[in-house]
């Protein structure tokens, strides 16, 4: 459901990916490890299309992302891909329960419709008595929940996570683990996770290694 092919970036005369091809299918929960500086994110950011390749290709579902117009691309973007980073990125002022509203209503859903799925999925990732507290009156755990409720909202093809469990104690961590397994079973979503804990790596369905800006094994 989600291919890259030849994916090439460069930052001046640093080139970070080299010709990265890749796939993922449908409801796999993918682990991207490799040591700092290896193009982890750049990848990742480049899969969710927040950046251009210099050249490459990036289809989900067939639909190639960077053939999209702007408009079109940050539509397809809302919709069809969830993110989820190391530092939550909540928004201060709202509330979690409008936090996690805010993505439904960029994509035009019914208000009432973004509001029920908003408590199903506080509901489930056990947060729903903490809907009404702002980012700062949660904890770190919370607000990382808050945030991956965030991200399926608009009930995407394939959720995106940078380092998320980088900003966590080893408690939350596992609860964390357990809860994308737990989501990928409840909702079928596929996962790509860029992580430098090689305990969860060995967790997930596969393990791609970046090394140098290439895959060395997948």
């Amino acid at each position: 459901m989600l291919e890259a092919s030849l994916i090439t970036k460069s930052y001046g005369n640093l080139q970070v990916l080299k010709s990265v091809s890749l796939k993922v299918e449908e409801h796999e929960i993918v682990s991207v490890v490799g040591a700092s500086g290896a193009g982890k994110t750049t990848l990742l950011q480049i899969l969710g299309s927040l950046i251009q390749p210099d050249s490459g290709k990036v289809l989900i579902h067939g639909n190639d992302l960077f053939s999209l117009g702007e408009r079109d691309l940050s539509r397809f973007r809302n919709k069809e891909i969830g993110f989820v980073f190391q530092f939550h990125h909540l928004l201060p002022e709202f509330t979690a329960f409008e936090n996690v509203c805010i993505p439904g209503f960029i994509a035009g859903t019914k208000k009432s419709s973004v509001e029920k799925r908003a408590e199903e999925l506080l509901q489930i990732l056990d947060l729903l008595p903490r809907k009404q507290h702002k980012p700062s009156q949660l904890s770190g755990g919370e607000k990382q929940r808050v945030a991956i409720a965030r991200a399926l909202i608009n009930n995407p093809s394939v959720i995106l996570a940078d380092e998320p469990s980088g900003n966590l104690d080893s408690q939350n961590q596992e609860e964390l683990y357990r809860l994308f397994f737990s989501i990928r079973e409840k909702f079928g979503h596929t996962f790509v996770i860029v992580t430098h804990d090689d305990h969860f790596a060995g967790m997930t369905d596969r393990m791609i290694r970046l090394q140098d800006g290439c895959i060395r094994s997948a």
